[in-house]
């Protein structure tokens, strides 16, 4: 149903801005996600907004009119407003012209399935959205399945987050877990993890690599504990030629994502395509 808010005190305009905050978005299990390109990137995969929010007084691109026709279709809302209000539910001042409200897409981890691809990213500790985001896009880049959180994690469905995914985060599973929960599903069934550390001498293209390959990527500031490395079945060592010590967190895991996916090419054991999560 499409309708008309203008006024900044409405009170749906105050619960979708609400959803800028972790609490709110984790009580209503809703997400916001911004721009025509992300928007119908997701409709392409059959993921649809609940509600769907666009500058008024235009005419909708016809990418733009063709999601409203799919929202309205599937029962959800469409609201027109003004420029200003969707700068305060996004938080910036020159917001996209749509905002989609998204019911939020976390998988419980024994519902993962491990073989529908041959890359998963775990992620330790990760507290920068934009490194979050930037990984599951390049899962997305490299055919990998999602991205495992593991302990205390920044929120994948923070609008940061989901602004640096580039619309991966409607490609990749994402699931949450504690370490030891994670380790023991891993070690229930097949998985080879592999951690990056510079506690180790071994190049990380040395190894041979196997699906599926857990790329485990430690916090960005102190890396991975010395209990999650003594776990992993293969730690390697990226070289670093000049003063830096160590990569950015999701450089790393592009690094690493890659190394794997070349062997796997090179040796044609890359396992199933992955295909969208539901």
């Amino acid at each position: 149903m499409a309708r008309e808010i203008t006024g900044f005190s409405n009170p749906l305009v105050k619960r979708v801005r609400s959803l800028r905050e972790k609490k709110l978005r984790k009580r209503e299990g809703l997400f916001l996600a911004e721009g025509l390109r992300i928007l119908t990137e997701a409709r392409e995969l059959g993921v649809l907004p609940e509600m769907i929010f666009l500058a008024s007084g235009a005419d909708p691109h016809p990418l733009a009119s063709a999601l409203i026709n799919a929202v309205e279709a599937a029962g959800g809302d469409v609201i027109f407003t003004t420029p200003d209000i969707l700068g305060k539910m996004s938080g910036k001042d020159n917001a996209q012209t749509l905002i989609g409200v998204y019911r939020d897409r976390l998988t419980p981890l024994p519902a993962l399935d491990r073989a529908r691809a041959p890359i998963w990213f775990v992620a330790q500790a990760m507290r920068d959205p934009g490194n979050l985001g930037t990984l599951m896009r390049i899962g997305d880049a490299v055919g990998a399945g999602g991205v495992i959180l593991v302990d205390d994690c920044v929120d994948p469905f923070s609008v940061e987050a989901v602004r640096a995914s580039m619309g991966a985060i409607f490609t990749q599973t994402i699931a949450h877990a504690s370490w030891d929960e994670f380790l023991a599903w891993l070690r229930a069934g097949p998985g080879q993890l592999i951690g990056t550390s510079l506690n180790t001498d071994q190049d990380y293209q040395a190894p041979a690599y196997v699906p599926p390959a857990f790329l485990l990527i430690g916090n960005e500031a102190r890396g991975l504990p010395a209990g999650y490395e003594a776990a992993c079945d293969l730690l390697v060592k990226i070289p670093m030629l000049g003063r830096a010590d160590s990569l950015n967190a999701s450089v790393a895991g592009a690094v690493m994502a890659y190394e794997v996916l070349n062997q796997l090419r090179r040796t044609g054991d890359q396992g199933t395509a992955p295909q969208a999560p539901e």
